[in-house]
C-alpha cells in the first residue's frame, strides 16, 4: 500500500511540474484569452485581447524553439 501511494506521488510531482513548465511559457497567453472571453461574455469586443493572446503565444514558441535542448548542446545547457 505504501509503495502504491509513493509511486503514485511521484507521478503526481511530475506532472505539477510539467504544469508549471507550461504555464510559465503559455500563462500570459491564457490570461489574455480568457480576457477576451470575459469580453465577449459581457457583450463587448474581445479583439484586442485576442490579438495579445496571439502575439504572446508566437513570443512562447519562437522562445521554446531558440532554447531546444538535444544531447548535442546539453553541456552548453546545463552550465
Amino acid at each position: 500500500m505504501g509503495q502504491g501511494m509513493s509511486e503514485y506521488l511521484i507521478i503526481v510531482g511530475l506532472i505539477a511540474v510539467a504544469a508549471i513548465g507550461v504555464v510559465g511559457f503559455m500563462g500570459d497567453t491564457v490570461s489574455s484569452q480568457m480576457a477576451g472571453m470575459a469580453q465577449e461574455l459581457a457583450g463587448n469586443s474581445g479583439a484586442n485581447a485576442r490579438g495579445r493572446a496571439g502575439t504572446q503565444a508566437t513570443a512562447a514558441e519562437a522562445q521554446i524553439i531558440n532554447n531546444h535542448s538535444t544531447l548535442q548542446n546539453y553541456d552548453n545547457n546545463a552550465q
